[in-house]
């Protein structure tokens, strides 16, 4: 009872009667069960009056970025700039790596696509992995396999030495990938969420820009030291996310489902306006748990039990309830969640970026330093556009900007479909106009999908599912991702000399029509929910 009162000063909104069995669930609050039982009718009458003054104070109050919270995610986020470094800068070193080794253009698609094929197995493990020892030091285990990776990669001396350090690189990715979002999802606020689970793809685009920016800073190099030192490089920013990991606080979730309460307490206290919110969101993340791991146990006695028990769970039976017996919810859940992923990456826009010298080439611009010129130009833009969209994301909505997204990406790729058809059929004498045409359209490609897929996959991947199912569920949505990302990539080249790139464009824009119908018809609004309320939403989707 006494820490029931001390809350009364810091509650904003009415308790609701689900959160309030949780609070009297809470392990400081078992002394017997009568007055658990009178804690939670305490917490059901105490917080009913002036429900929508509170509740609209509260959240105006709550709205405000939470500094911890931004700390931190932007410490988990920083873990991917690894990739957008690795896809920027291999636009510029398959250049030089080509003429340096000998290889050939199956070979520069196999180097680019390795290292996507390969973060599928980063991807599925990391799920398990982050159940297992914790979301931090995943994230620890991610940056090191990656800066293996970049080392190796930097000082290869041949072909299959070099193909080693991609494999291994792209192990890294893969963790890097789905334990970041997961990551910075669990820890944030609701109403800001959309806006710090964005981050990661905010930082893959200040990769790809650092990228660029090593490209045309070392282009002029001798060739075989050109090409190492901009793989080489991306070993500093693997330390400084081993290293910063250290000052991260875990995941509250994490914390709440190894029944380390006060621990994730400190943390929700951390991250939220005062210490009532943070005790609501205990409350709510306990019973979550608890429903998730004690389904046919009376919720009054869970939280005492759930301790000793989901201590020893590391995540196990996750696998079988996705895929071999999904509820009508979790299959919803899952189609959603492997729909935007697929989408993402069938865009084609990792491979545009990975050939932006190829293709800017096919648009008619000559010269080495003319073609990594545009491609930083195109690398702003990007990093532009992922901002203003992170910054709008949590205003608007998820549902808007993936649609502003898709369908201006649709637009944009059938515009950069018919320059290119037109500086193929026209020979030699190219257009100016055209030229600027197929530009323009690759940085408005770029730049929706730097407002919709680009963080908003992120975004929903590491919302939608429940808590038990969270990390392991994101896993097998981002191996889609990593799938599909290195099929296109290993691809793009070829399919592009057969059907050429305006056939290649046209294609990925009707590729982009039918994400659109999918974005409207599957995936519901997620925004300002919590993440024990979004289940919820696909629960009256499924009725």
């Amino acid at each position: 009872m006494e820490e029931n009162s001390s809350l009364e000063h810091h509650y904003y909104y009415p308790l609701p009667a689900s959160s309030a069995a949780a609070e009297a669930d809470h392990p400081n609050n078992h002394n017997d069960g009568d007055k658990e039982e009178t804690c939670a009718e305490e917490g059901r009458s105490q917080y009913k009056p002036n429900t929508s003054q509170n509740y609209v104070s509260y959240q105006s109050n709550r709205s405000r970025l939470n500094g911890y919270a931004l700390c931190g995610a932007i410490l988990a986020s920083t873990n991917s700039i690894l990739l957008g470094y690795d896809i920027g800068v291999m636009s510029g070193a398959s250049l030089f790596i080509r003429q340096d080794l000998k290889i050939t253009s199956v070979q520069v698609e196999i180097l680019v696509g390795s290292l996507n094929v390969c973060s599928l197995i980063g991807s599925l493990a990391s799920g398990k992995t982050s159940d297992w020892i914790g979301r931090r030091y995943t994230i620890m285990v991610a940056a090191a396999t990656f800066l293996i990776g970049a080392i190796l990669m930097g000082l290869a001396p041949s072909f299959p030495f070099l193909m080693a350090g991609r494999v291994v690189a792209g192990i890294g990715v893969g963790y890097s990938l789905m334990i970041s979002p997961v990551y910075v999802a669990e820890l944030s606020p609701a109403l800001t969420r959309g806006f710090l689970t964005s981050l990661p793809e905010v930082f893959i685009s200040v990769g790809i820009l650092l990228g660029y920016v090593s490209n045309y800073a070392f282009a002029g190099l001798p060739n075989g030291i050109n090409w190492r030192l901009m793989l080489g490089l991306a070993a500093l920013p693997a330390i400084a996310v081993a290293l910063g990991v250290l000052g991260m606080p875990e995941s509250p979730r994490w914390l709440v489902v190894k029944g380390r309460f006060e621990e994730a307490k400190q943390v929700l206290i951390r991250t939220s306006e005062n210490k009532g919110e943070a005790e609501l969101r205990l409350a709510e993340i306990q019973e979550a748990a608890a429903s998730a791991f004690f389904t046919n146990i009376d919720k009054a006695t869970t939280s005492s039990r759930a301790s000793p028990t989901t201590r020893m769970w590391h995540g196990q039976g996750v696998w079988k309830e996705l895929l071999v017996t999904p509820t009508h919810t979790v299959l919803r859940i899952l189609v959603a969640a492997i729909g935007v992923n697929f989408f993402m990456q069938a865009s084609g826009n990792d491979a545009v970026i990975y050939y932006s010298p190829e293709v800017f080439k096919e648009a008619g611009i000559e010269g080495e330093k003319q073609l990594f010129g545009v491609t930083i130009i195109m690398g702003i833009a990007k990093t532009c556009f992922v901002l203003i969209s992170a910054l709008f994301l949590d205003k608007f909505g998820r549902r808007p900007m993936l649609l502003l997204g898709s369908c201006g990406m649709a637009i944009s790729l059938f515009v950069l479909g018919l320059g290119c058809t037109l500086l193929k059929l026209s020979g030699d004498n190219k257009d100016e106009w055209v030229i600027a045409l197929c530009v323009v359209a690759v940085c408005a490609t770029v730049s929706f999908f730097s407002i919709g897929l680009g963080p908003i996959t992120w975004v929903y991947s590491s919302e939608i599912f429940p808590l038990r199912l969270r990390a392991q569920g994101s896993s097998l949505a981002i191996s889609m991702n990593r799938l599909m990302s290195g099929i296109v990539s290993m691809t793009f080249l070829s399919v592009s000399e057969a059907i050429t790139f305006g056939g290649m464009f046209f294609v990925l824009g009707g590729v982009m029509v039918c994400a659109t119908l999918f974005f409207y018809f599957f995936l519901p609004e997620t925004k300002g929910k919590s993440l024990e309320e979004i289940e919820a939403l696909f629960e009256d989707q499924a009725h």
